[in-house]
């Protein structure tokens, strides 16, 4: 009895110094707030306008889990992500008691269904296409599905080795971002896409100007099968790449050739290159240097300016073309960006991606530059449409971050990730462990193909190259839907 009254004594003790603490803080807290001239909130309602700070905060999360339906939350909707996630974990996606999808939004893409399809034993998968036939070492690109451009810097060192080991279990390439060739990206043993940004990092001087003896260096790996000269990416059209300087590593300033702990900033465009005439001169040398095809990555902004571009190519002959396109949609990305260049600039891949492949076929390049098409495409229907619609591969950034196990925390630039792919803090680092996680990035990539493969089959086709325009129709305002071929004449 003697011992439980010292403990309830205790107990009470240790309540009347806690209540006293907490007191004592919300009487400073509630002096600096009335004091403070920057939050009109927290003036006019100390102490207790903090709570209206930490829910905003708090609300983006809170969101996805309890409040947001399947089909509502931006950028991407929990449907989207648990359709990756099932995938990632080789699990089935197949799903009972119809869908969730409203499909009366305009522009949704319904595919035409054959009443006659093939039987099973005439299905055949997606052969391997060529890019670049004019470079000395051409590329034989076995998947229409691939991995887009992400850095090592903007990820972190666990997540390019998961990504490069899934991607060679998968058998697609990945594309390295502007942020140059790390070991991380070699050591899985995949094709890899060598992507130059406007500040060359990884080929350039010590000037900032391309190099072409480390051009030459980063071609003499065999992994290295094509080059990607980036003008513009959907995050941040007109605007360069951006790197906060709490992520610039020793290893990541050494790689890239700048200085630790400074913010890395890319410039706007790529100063050798002010016209179209430039640019192709600029793909011309790069080829001629590294002997590997070279394409670029664009948005469009304007139909005009690319009919420019295929004009400029046709006065000088397909040999000058780049070897691929990447067009990626003004829909934003994986990279850090102004919201207004995020939200507000850039065609969307769905208007974009049918037009470049037009102007493509009417100057007869079709056979001679391929297209690649990215922006938000993480599902089957969102592969499938952009593959009818003019594409000949399509690669994604953020469908293999939500493999890895993103949970779109909205961190990314902040060096804070609490899965560990977009930070380079030891701490959360840890959780992202490669010998796992590149087993769930194959499972993705492996089953979009598949699932890609049963929707070609459903329209008629024995292959998903094969998926054309007439193949889908598009959802009008009216909620009546037409031929994406009436919509958008079908290409030569």
């Amino acid at each position: 009895m003697e011992n439980a009254f010292y403990i309830v004594e205790f107990l009470g003790l240790l309540f009347v110094w806690v209540m006293g603490l907490l007191a004592f803080v919300a009487v400073v807290l509630f002096i600096i707030d009335r004091t403070q001239t920057g939050d009109a909130v927290r003036r006019n309602y100390p102490v207790i306008g903090r709570f209206r700070h930490i829910f905003s905060e708090l609300g983006e999360f809170f969101r996805q889990y309890f409040f947001a339906m399947d089909r509502e939350e931006m950028p991407f909707n929990r449907a989207q992500r648990e359709w990756v996630a099932r995938a990632a974990a080789g699990k089935s996606n197949t799903i009972s008691f119809g869908s969730t999808r409203n499909i009366n939004v305009t522009g949704t893409p319904i595919f035409v269904n054959d009443p006659y399809p093939p039987l099973d034993d005439q299905f055949s998968a997606s052969e391997a296409l060529q890019i670049g036939p004019t470079a000395r070492t051409p590329c034989n690109a076995p998947s229409f599905f691939n991995l887009s451009g992400m850095s090592f810097g903007a990820l972190s060192r666990p997540a390019v080795q998961a990504l490069s080991r899934g991607c060679k279990e998968a058998g697609i390439w990945m594309n390295t971002g502007e942020g140059g060739l790390s070991p991380y990206h070699l050591e899985g043993g995949c094709d890899i896409v060598f992507q130059i940004g406007t500040a060359k990092y990884g080929v350039r001087d010590k000037d900032g100007n391309l190099s072409d003896e480390k051009l030459r260096e980063v071609a003499a790996h065999e992994n290295v099968r094509m080059f990607e000269l980036k003008l513009a990416q959907g995050a941040k059209p007109g605007k360069g790449g951006i790197l906060p300087g709490e992520k610039v590593t020793e290893e990541i300033a050494a790689i890239r050739g700048i200085q630790v702990g400074e913010s890395s900033l890319s410039p706007n465009r790529h100063r050798e290159i002010s016209n179209n005439d430039e640019l192709l001169d600029m793909i011309s040398h790069i080829r001629e240097v590294t002997g590997k095809p070279v394409g670029i990555k664009l948005v469009v902004g304007s139909p005009d300016h690319t009919r420019q571009l295929f004009e400029a190519i046709s006065k000088r002959g397909p040999n000058a073309a780049p070897d691929f396109i990447t067009i990626d949609g003004g829909e934003g990305g994986t990279g850090a960006a102004p919201m207004p260049l995020m939200d507000l600039v850039g065609m969307t891949i769905r208007e974009a991606l049918p037009r470049v492949a037009d102007l493509r076929a009417e100057f007869g390049l079709s056979d001679r530059i391929r297209l690649i098409a990215s922006g938000k495409l993480i599902n089957p229907g969102d592969v499938a449409w952009a593959l009818a619609a003019g594409a000949d591969f399509i690669v994604s950034a953020r469908g293999f971050m939500f493999s890895l196990g993103c949970i779109q925390a909205l961190k990314c630039s902040k060096n804070t990730c609490p899965t560990g792919i977009t930070t380079h803090n030891p701490r959360f680092q840890k959780g992202l462990v490669p010998d796992s996680k590149y087993k769930k990035v194959a499972h993705y990539a492996k089953g979009i193909v598949k699932e890609v493969e049963v929707i070609a089959h459903s329209v008629g086709v024995s292959e998903p190259r094969k998926l054309r325009r007439h193949h889908v129709r598009l959802v009008l305002d009216s909620g009546r839907s037409e031929g994406m071929n009436l919509i958008y004449p079908e290409a030569g």
